[in-house]
C-alpha cells in the first residue's frame, strides 16, 4: 500500500487504523483544513469505523512532525492541521470555526523589522481573523 513508507517514516507501525488515517487525509484531490475532532468525524463518515481519538491525535502529530501536515495554532485550545504544506496564508471565520486559504499574492509585502540575534526568518504566514 502506498501509506506504508510514510507511517515507517513517521516512526508508525502501518496498522489498518492508521492506513485509514492516511487515505482520508491524503487521498484527495483537494488540500483541506482539519481539527483532531474534525478528522474523527469523517474517517467515521467516509470509511464507516471508529478509530480511536488518540490514535487519530499520535498519528497526526507524528506526520506534522515530519512535515507532511502543518500546525494552524488559532488560540490558546484550539489548533488546526492543513494537508497543504506550503508556506501560506489563512483566513479564520470566529462564526464559523473555518479557516480559509488566502493566496500569497492576495498579501501585500510585509517588513519584520526586528531581528532576533542568532536567528533568521524561516517563513512568514498571517493568520486573519473574521467576524461578522
Amino acid at each position: 500500500m502506498k501509506y506504508i513508507d510514510k507511517l515507517r517514516n513517521s516512526g508508525l507501525r502501518p496498522t489498518k487504523q492508521r492506513l485509514q488515517i492516511c487515505k482520508v487525509l491524503f487521498d484527495t484531490k483537494k488540500t483541506f483544513h482539519f481539527t483532531i475532532n474534525d478528522l474523527a468525524k469523517k474517517i467515521k463518515k467516509q470509511i464507516n469505523d471508529n478509530i480511536s481519538l488518540a490514535t487519530i491525535y499520535n498519528t497526526i502529530h507524528a506526520f506534522e512532525k515530519k512535515g507532511y501536515l502543518k500546525q494552524i495554532p488559532i488560540n490558546s485550545n484550539e489548533t488546526y492541521f492543513d494537508t497543504n504544506i506550503s508556506d501560506h496564508h489563512h483566513f479564520y471565520d470566529l462564526k464559523e470555526e473555518r479557516l480559509i486559504d488566502l493566496e500569497n499574492s492576495d498579501v501585500g509585502p510585509i517588513n519584520i523589522k526586528k531581528k532576533i540575534n542568532g536567528k533568521k526568518i524561516k517563513s512568514v504566514e498571517v493568520l486573519v481573523k473574521l467576524e461578522d
